[in-house]
């Protein structure tokens, strides 16, 4: 099958690279542009434009340019942008979405997915239209949420199921896609503020914001993130509720929490703000 591939971030890697490994004729490789490096001049492509290039497949930035092409089908993996009508009048395509449509349409849903405290989540093949995640799906499998999971860890499994996923269903022509059932609820993207742990929250809600990755408090008026912790209900101070594990200190390298505390020395009763 003749396909356009659209994808960016290195989730959307493993997809394409199994493709073309099925014998499938990738006739276009659609990414964002090159990223600015630092405060110089030097720019870097993204994750699929790499792999892409790896593969010797042909790469544009431009969405219309898959147009003319003959191609087959668009397969799209977290492109990050929508596609327009004209586009699909011209090319059908399947988006590759990573939960169970339709909760958590939209750009963020492993996260919101960890940071409701879902038990499962899924990876649905749908068919791509101008609304945001709203086509009919064609294939769907639940996957159950570890109540430890890392949300790099809940996309890694999701990526490894969805590539084999897209891999069995592009392997003989597509059915009928059914329509999706179900309450919509969106997944917005993770704004910074949400990041800042809430210490009056539950330990289960601070627990799994840990887990999303890039949780911040505050001690002593500077910034410490906080990257691995456990709940335990025997701590008191500075974390209550949560025995942490590795920590980042502002201006300073990740790094075993027993370490900062030796240098911090907190008092027994102070805590994280």
């Amino acid at each position: 099958m003749i396909l356009a591939y659209l994808g960016t971030p290195a989730m959307a890697v493993p997809p394409l690279e199994a493709l073309v490994a099925a014998g499938h004729d990738v006739a276009m490789v659609v990414t964002r542009g090159d990223k600015r490096r630092g405060r110089g001049s030097d720019t870097s492509p993204s994750p699929v434009k790499s792999a892409a290039l790896a593969l010797g497949l042909p790469v544009s930035h431009e969405v219309d340019d898959v147009l003319g092409l003959g191609v087959e089908l668009g397969v799209v993996v977290a492109f990050g942008q929508l596609v327009k009508p004209h586009v699909l009048a011209e090319v059908p395509m399947v988006n590759l979405h990573f939960s169970l449509l339709p909760r958590w349409r939209g750009a963020a849903p492993v996260e919101r997915a960890l940071l409701a405290g879902d038990h499962e989540t899924g990876v649905c093949l749908m068919q791509l239209e101008e609304g945001l995640d709203t086509g009919p799906v064609y294939a769907r499998v639940p996957v159950p949420i570890d109540p430890r999971a890392t949300a790099d860890e809940l996309r890694a499994t999701l990526v490894a199921v969805g590539t084999d996923l897209l891999v069995e269903q592009l392997a003989h022509p597509l059915g009928m896609p059914r329509p999706q059932v179900g309450e919509a609820i969106y997944a917005r993207k993770i704004a910074p503020s949400e990041l800042r742990i809430d210490w009056s929250l539950p330990v289960a809600a601070v627990d799994r914001l840990v887990r999303l990755g890039g949780a911040w408090t505050t001690f002593r008026g500077m910034r410490v993130k906080v990257l691995a912790a456990e709940p335990d209900p025997t701590v008191v101070a500075p974390a209550p509720g949560l025995r942490l594990l590795r920590v980042q200190p502002e201006g300073k390298p990740p790094m075993p929490f027993a370490d900062w505390a030796r240098g911090a020395r907190p008092a027994s009763d102070e805590r994280f703000e």
